[in-house]
């Protein structure tokens, strides 16, 4: 298994921009890909991008295309995802996550075995 801290995330108006962090330790991080989940009050959680093991193949939600990027630095063990052009519908808790890489498959909180503790982004109108 691998423990994993999220940060970086606050309060920023609709058009804004974030980034938030994931800092991995307890086991190797490039065995596994790393995904963002987000869940809003009253919600599911659900699938927001996944950036392979190697860095090299990433995928999102189609409600973020264009406007967030995924990405990792294994040398830090570290995942990241700029978070852009930010609108209110965006606000929740935002979760990494490790798991499988599976391309362009549908994603859900069951496939990933590895949870962080979550960071809160709010976004104003």
């Amino acid at each position: 298994q691998v423990q994993l801290v999220e940060s970086g995330g606050g309060l920023v108006q609709a058009g804004g921009s974030l980034r938030v962090s994931c800092a991995a330790s307890g086991s190797t991080l490039t065995t596994y890909a790393m995904g963002w989940f987000r869940q809003a009050p009253g919600k599911e959680r659900v699938f927001v991008a996944i950036i392979s093991g190697s860095g090299g193949s990433t995928y999102y939600a189609d409600s973020v295309k264009g406007r967030f990027t995924i990405s990792r630095d294994n040398a830090k063990r570290t995942a990241y995802l700029q978070m852009n052009s930010l609108k209110p519908e965006d606000t929740a808790v935002y979760y990494c996550a490790a798991g499988p890489y599976r391309g362009s498959a549908y994603y859900t909180p069951a496939d990933f075995h590895s949870w962080g503790q979550g960071t809160q982004v709010t976004v104003s109108s």
